[in-house]
């Protein structure tokens, strides 16, 4: 059985929020005008079409929780981007459901693997024509068929939960952002040597930009944990480069910042209409503290060899208990359940980037302890270097 992985990272979805809250408030540069620039590139998937309504009021003040779908998307059919060798528009590589409470001083994600075999609903493609409804088809088709509409609605059946909005990354177009802040600084514990997909890396603490950076979200071979490692490496990644984008060297540099806004804005595609609505959402959730912020694996095993979906993953059904804490807006891990033996003070995860000037380490309190070689071995198997 596959395990559960958590960990305390800052994501992407909080990266674009508070760039564009010290754009509107902080810098100097969130003038309407650059706000007209950043709009004209931004893209638009169009509305959610819910397959579930919002739950009647279940809190006394006026808001109501947040749950917003960050997907991380690969498309190769743009110039320069199918530098891998591989074609055509891609899926949604990376799923994360986050779910801002109702107070807006907390949140936590669930990542749902690419790979996974799901029901689909009916769902409409960008040219209009209908995407029939299937059953035990990949998670990341419904992205390929319908784009982020479709996604959100698959998310909607499988979880019960209404997807208040989405924000889909490409990755493909991310190369400008990892540029305008000077590149990010990744530890590859092995070198990758992948000649089918024509990626090479090697092993050591490296500050990757362009197409290193792009090899580096892509790989999926480096690991036997495939798909989920290339999964926890994205998140890693985008930890990296959010700390960065968060740190004092890009944001006091008004310049710097703009550049990394605009390109941003060029790899972005949301159903939230304008910049000027992405910093309102910022200004929303000025009060989570990122470093708090947890992540699960929604719980899920590989079927078994010999099996006809062998090679993919299935949904476990105790999942239902993630839906259901998103839906009464409960907490991730509900401190009073811990065991009385857990440690008040969560250990370094093996995401936890290995060099100083990454900050990624979780501050939620696991059910139980983690070793030190359970780290290790988390690490090993997942490309990550293990935590200093």
């Amino acid at each position: 059985m596959r395990s559960e992985t958590r960990s305390g990272t800052r994501t992407v979805v909080l990266t674009v929020v508070i760039t564009m809250l010290f754009l509107a408030v902080g810098t100097g540069i969130g003038t309407w005008a650059f706000y007209g620039h950043l709009n004209r590139n931004l893209g638009s998937g169009g509305d959610i079409h819910h397959l579930v309504e919002e739950p009647e009021n279940q809190d006394e003040g006026p808001k109501q929780p947040l749950n917003i779908l960050i997907l991380g998307t690969d498309g190769r059919d743009c110039a320069g981007c199918s530098i891998d060798g591989e074609g055509g528009s891609g899926g949604s590589d990376s799923t994360i459901l986050l779910h801002v409470a109702a107070d807006r001083k907390s949140a936590y994600g669930v990542s749902i693997p690419r790979d996974a075999l799901v029901d689909r609903p009916e769902c409409t493609a960008p040219d209009g024509t209908t995407i029939p409804e299937a059953s035990g088809v990949m998670w990341n088709q419904a992205y390929a068929l319908g784009g982020p509409i479709c996604t959100a609605r698959q998310t909607e059946l499988l979880t019960g939960i209404p997807v208040d909005h989405y924000l889909a990354l490409d990755f493909a177009g991310f190369r400008g952002m990892v540029d305008a802040v000077g590149g990010v600084t990744i530890c590859i514990p092995e070198e990758i040597d992948d000649e089918e997909h024509n990626i090479f890396l090697p092993a050591g603490t490296h500050n990757l930009r362009g197409k290193q950076a792009l090899d580096y979200v892509r790989n999926r071979s480096s690991t036997p944990n495939a798909d989920l490692g290339r999964m926890r490496r994205q998140q890693y990644f985008l930890t990296a480069l959010a700390t960065k984008v968060l740190s004092a060297g890009t944001l006091t540099r008004p310049r710097r910042l703009a550049t990394f806004a605009t390109e941003l804005s060029k790899s972005i595609t949301t159903d939230i209409g304008s910049v000027a609505g992405l910093a309102e959402l910022a200004a929303q959730m000025r009060d989570v503290d990122p470093d708090s912020i947890e992540f699960e694996t929604v719980p899920n095993q590989a079927y078994p060899e010999g099996d006809p979906n062998w090679g993919r993953l299935q949904i476990l059904p105790k999942a239902d208990d993630l839906w259901q804490r998103m839906l009464e807006d409960r907490p991730l891990h509900d401190p009073a359940s811990a065991p009385a033996s857990s440690p008040t003070s969560s250990p370094t995860s093996a995401t936890t980037p290995a060099n100083p000037e990454v900050s990624a380490s979780p501050n939620e309190v696991p059910a139980e302890s983690v070793t030190p070689e359970q780290q290790e071995k988390d690490a090993a198997d997942n490309g990550l270097c293990a935590p200093a």
